[in-house]
């Protein structure tokens, strides 16, 4: 199935920009900067009751995130969501319109989590941060209106490794608890590319491309880290059973290297008894969602995502 032509368009505008890319040459501050400089701030901002910006106090620091309040009355269902970028880029401002999106429609708290980012702070330390902070937010339900038995987690991408790495965790910390674990084009799969043919068939040319991919995980991944550890992806050998139900999207349809790790992740999932809802969407390209605003099909995607949520929080 082709490209949809929107998303087409934008391939044709970043591939230009990115043509000649040097790799070696390109650090972490460099990818920063033009991410922000390429978001579009035209679009106008979808209205949410209430957005506040605060910092919970882990131990040893202090982490950033974005809080969303639909209408309606506490306690309400929280979604905790971990923004993509690679584990290196991206932040609160990536996902805002996601996150409103998912306030608004599924009728829940979202909480978005500003983790620290490789390489300043590579692996483990993002995911201490995603955790740590699913578990303050639960052990302090009452402080942000959300009924601690109805946290869902969710993420795009590298934030969908950490939503379904510390569903991981807090089945195995026995803590928090999780009701559900929204997968969006999951970062799973990922340390050896040679795996999975979607690593070969979109090499090149849909924005997340292998070598793109690499240069990310080069910056995450330490030299010494064991890179079978389930933390660091938990597609290899973890023990998925008595995980929470999941809706998985995989990596956006033929467009996307990651598409096979994040289709096998949702099977192993349903292998071990875990409730999974898998789509995988046509046409559409590595972190889709972003679109919502101009394309259809990808505010369709959200709404499915909503009305998940919702099932999940039995609303």
């Amino acid at each position: 199935m082709p490209v949809h032509p929107q998303i087409q368009q934008i391939l044709d505008v970043f591939n230009r920009s990115r043509h000649d890319v040097d790799f070696n040459q390109l650090t972490p501050q460099m990818m920063r900067m033009a991410t922000d400089q390429n978001r579009d701030s035209g679009v106008e901002r979808e209205q949410v009751k209430k957005v506040e910006n605060l910092s919970l106090p882990l131990e040893g620091r202090s982490i950033p995130i974005r809080i969303y309040t639909p209408e309606g009355h506490a306690p309400f269902p929280a979604l905790v969501y971990y923004h993509g970028g690679g584990f290196v880029i991206g932040n609160l401002e990536t996902v805002d319109s996601v996150c409103r999106n998912f306030a608004n429609n599924a009728k829940c708290v979202v909480i978005s989590i500003d983790y620290r980012l490789a390489p300043e702070h590579p692996f483990p330390a993002g995911l201490e941060d995603a955790y740590d902070s699913l578990l303050y937010i639960s052990n302090h339900a009452n402080q942000f209106g959300i009924n601690p038995s109805q946290i869902a987690v969710g993420g795009d991408s590298a934030g969908a490794n950490f939503a379904a790495v510390v569903s991981l965790m807090a089945k195995e910390r026995q803590a928090p608890s999780i009701v559900f674990q929204l997968l969006i084009n999951p970062a799973v799969g990922i340390v050896d590319t040679d795996l999975y043919p979607s690593m070969q068939e979109n090499a090149s040319g849909y924005l997340l491309d292998v070598k793109l991919l690499n240069w990310f995980l080069g910056h995450y991944i330490p030299p010494a880290a064991d890179r079978q550890n389930p933390y660091l992806d938990p597609i290899n050998g973890a023990d998925l059973t008595g995980l929470p139900p999941a809706m998985v999207i995989t990596a956006t349809a033929e467009y996307d290297p990651l598409r096979d790790g994040g289709k096998t992740y949702a099977d192993k999932l349903r292998e071990s008894g875990v409730d999974v809802i898998y789509r995988n969407e046509k046409g559409m390209i590595h972190s889709y969602t972003g679109f919502h605003t101009f394309i259809k099909q990808a505010q369709e995607s959200l709404d499915e995502m909503s009305a998940q949520l919702r099932k999940a929080f039995k609303m």
